[in-house]
């Protein structure tokens, strides 16, 4: 298992974001040498995980708990076969484009050492936006990742450090439960029926999906 690329994003304008200045860092490149990361401080206040890459619409994006978003090549090759076109690293927003790891199948909660110093712990899939729909232009994109539930995942960082393309990434640790970044987006979109299974994975959880299990439980029972 190993890291590809690290991938940064600056301001741009564009027409499709609800951003008030028209403005987004989804088109994110591969970067040349080593990024800092680090913890970037509560969501809404702190941005990107990554020295450099730039998150413009804080109220949905960025934060200690999605401080490093994660893809596999594996999944962007399986989307270049299904959309006839090619999808460069980056692509997808993702900070962080893996070989050889099932990203959406890591469990909530788990840790990821990259290179010598970074580690990493999931906590959830990615919810895909208008600004994702029209970044990509496909048509219906929105309903279509979603039909998929291939959606890479959110980390917070534990340890901080640098890192980049070629660095092995290690699982250093697994949880016992069974809740995947998979599992956890489909509770929270189209399987709302799988919410109270998302406790399991504890303190570790995105809060907000957190807070969306207990609610359901408490109103439904779980």
């Amino acid at each position: 298992m190993k890291l590809l690329s690290v991938n940064l994003g600056t301001a741009r304008p564009v027409p499709f974001t609800d951003h008030p200045d028209g403005v987004t860092g989804i088109d994110k490149r591969p970067a040349d040498g080593p990024v800092r990361v680090a913890a970037p401080g509560p969501k809404g206040t702190g941005g990107s995980g990554l020295a450099g890459d730039t998150v413009c619409d804080l109220r949905h994006h960025g934060g200690a708990d999605q401080a490093v978003y994660a893809f596999a090549r594996e999944d962007l090759d399986a989307w270049e076969r299904e959309l006839g076109r090619p999808l460069a690293n980056g692509c997808f927003g993702e900070n962080l484009t893996t070989d050889g790891l099932d990203v959406s199948g890591a469990l909530i909660g788990e840790r990821w050492r990259v290179g010598s110093e970074v580690v990493l712990e999931v906590t959830s899939g990615r919810i895909p936006c208008r600004t994702f729909q029209g970044h990509l232009g496909e048509p219906g994109w929105v309903k279509r990742f979603t039909r998929k539930g291939v959606t890479g995942a959110y980390l917070r960082v534990i340890a901080p450090g640098a890192v980049q393309a070629g660095d092995p990434i290690e699982i250093v640790h697994r949880p016992g439960h069974g809740v995947t970044a998979a599992t956890q987006f489909r509770a929270v979109t189209t399987e709302r029926e799988l919410l109270p299974g998302l406790l399991a994975a504890g303190d570790a959880l995105h809060p907000e999906a957190l807070a969306a299990a207990r609610k359901h439980v408490a109103r439904y029972g779980g």
